[in-house]
């Protein structure tokens, strides 16, 4: 997969949580708006641990808060999101890294980069990140909107691959859009391994050096592809994981070492 460089974004309406475009009351008027989504969110985690999911209501998370029902759904649709308060300005942050990567960055580096934000969300407040991942281990409905969430992350480094291919390299029978969806959904799997390693572990341990790590496998296992991959002719460079045609499965455990998992794709690999 060969990538152009990259190229300017089409301008777009500023928003009022990009620090570099909004004015001072804009950014005041952000910070207080995320002030009061996490003490919403602090009081329907109390609520959830104490009461019980199912058996909290808004308007008693909002009474907690010490605000109105208004002012709930003005900040969250449904409970459920209550617990999640800084996803929305992550993924703004995590958006901006992509639309400021140099020119000379390989878009893979650039994605691994943008993700990084969310670990520096959770990592931020570690005892919250903790006391969140227990809840949504426990309650499904919880467990759906962090699935959720996750999805928004993919489908926005999915988009920026794509968006930096090399068209004069395209040719019939292209694979670039499913390494460029694979590729995104590589990243975002590594990073979510080690950061559920990193809570089940009480939050202990440098969970930046272990994400740099597994983002070093992601490199390898899909550096021959994205942002290098062509030769001068258009033809496909040897792939790091299969060859044309060839379609390889390996099954693991989703809460699997990363060690483990990679020794499972590896020895699929050396059974082809």
């Amino acid at each position: 997969m060969k990538y152009r460089p990259h190229m300017s974004q089409p301008a777009r309406s500023p928003s009022p949580d990009t620090p570099e475009t909004s004015t001072p009351g804009a950014r005041r008027a952000a910070a207080q708006r995320l002030k009061m989504r996490r003490e919403l969110s602090a009081a329907a985690m109390e609520l959830f641990a104490t009461k019980g999911y199912e058996a909290t209501t808004v308007d008693e998370i909002a009474a907690a808060a010490g605000v109105a029902r208004r002012t709930f759904f003005r900040h969250f649709r449904s409970k459920e999101e209550a617990i999640f308060p800084d996803h929305d300005d992550t993924l703004v942050r995590a958006e901006a890294v992509l639309d400021a990567a140099p020119a000379h960055e390989n878009p893979l580096d650039t994605v691994c980069r943008g993700i990084k934000e969310v670990m520096r969300m959770y990592a931020a407040s570690p005892a919250v990140s903790v006391a969140r991942y227990r809840l949504t281990r426990e309650v499904p409905t919880l467990r759906e909107a962090e699935i959720a969430s996750v999805a928004r992350y993919e489908r926005l480094f999915t988009r920026y691959l794509l968006g930096h291919f090399d068209e004069g390299a395209h040719r019939e029978g292209d694979d670039d859009p499913l390494l460029a969806e694979v590729a995104a959904s590589a990243v975002v799997t590594a990073h979510n391994h080690v950061l559920r390693r990193w809570l089940r572990a009480g939050a202990e341990g440098d969970v930046e050096t272990q994400l740099d790590h597994a983002f070093e496998i992601v490199r390898e296992t899909f550096g021959t592809g994205i942002g290098a991959g062509r030769t001068a002719s258009g033809e496909s460079a040897p792939a790091a994981v299969s060859r044309e045609g060839e379609v390889l499965v390996a099954v693991a455990r989703t809460d699997a070492p990363l060690d483990e998992v990679m020794k499972t794709i590896e020895r699929a690999l050396k059974k082809r």
